[in-house]
């Protein structure tokens, strides 16, 4: 039997898979959001890697102190911990340096539970281009510093998606209405984007 390696995702909507899919069926019903498993990142990674059992604890709309305040309960059980935010705390105008130490704090505790950690950058955000493109490059260069300096991987899903005709946007085809990924972006995230952390 092959082996079978569980991986937490912990983040926000784009851990959860919105608009498409939500983890949470009461979620789902309350929001109008979709059902479709194709509608999730991590559908599509675990799809190229049969290993991979992904448990989705993504919830629309929490920032990074909401996501932290989760992890302990979330990853119980995992031998991975993917870590994504940091969009919600810049659309509610919270600086990026406490929402960067929150995501630094997720990144340590995953490695004090002796997890292997990745850490993903923040999505280009077409509904909030332009003013809001300052905030999430300086939050990128501030994750893929903890990246480098915590020794985790960094999931690249910022350049994933972004149009290089368009900087600071996805691509037409790869968002659903501006604010999300499409069925098509979730894939590419999940095929292109991830990667198994090493161990450390």
């Amino acid at each position: 039997m092959a082996e079978r390696i569980v991986v937490c995702a912990l983040g926000d909507s784009i851990t959860a898979g919105s608009p498409g899919f939500d983890p949470d069926p009461a979620e789902r019903a309350r929001r109008g959001f979709g059902a479709d498993p194709e509608s999730q990142w991590e559908h599509w990674a675990a799809l190229r890697d049969p290993r991979l059992e992904f448990r989705n604890h993504g919830v629309y709309g929490q920032r990074t102190d909401e996501i932290a305040a989760r992890l302990e309960a979330c990853a119980a059980g995992a031998e991975v911990l993917v870590v994504q935010g940091g969009i919600n705390d810049i659309a509610q105008g919270r600086p990026i340096e406490p929402a960067a130490e929150n995501l630094r704090s997720m990144v340590r505790r995953g490695r004090e539970l002796g997890l292997r950690v990745a850490l993903a950058d923040v999505l280009p955000w077409n509904n909030g281009w332009p003013d809001a493109e300052p905030e999430i490059r300086r939050l990128n260069e501030l994750v893929a510093a903890i990246a480098r300096e915590e020794r985790v991987a960094l999931l690249p899903f910022h350049n994933a998606l972004e149009d290089p005709d368009c900087p600071g946007r996805m691509r037409e085809e790869w968002t659903a209405e501006g604010d999300h990924p499409s069925v098509s972006g979730y894939r590419h995230l999940g095929e292109r984007a991830f990667r198994l952390p090493d161990l450390v």
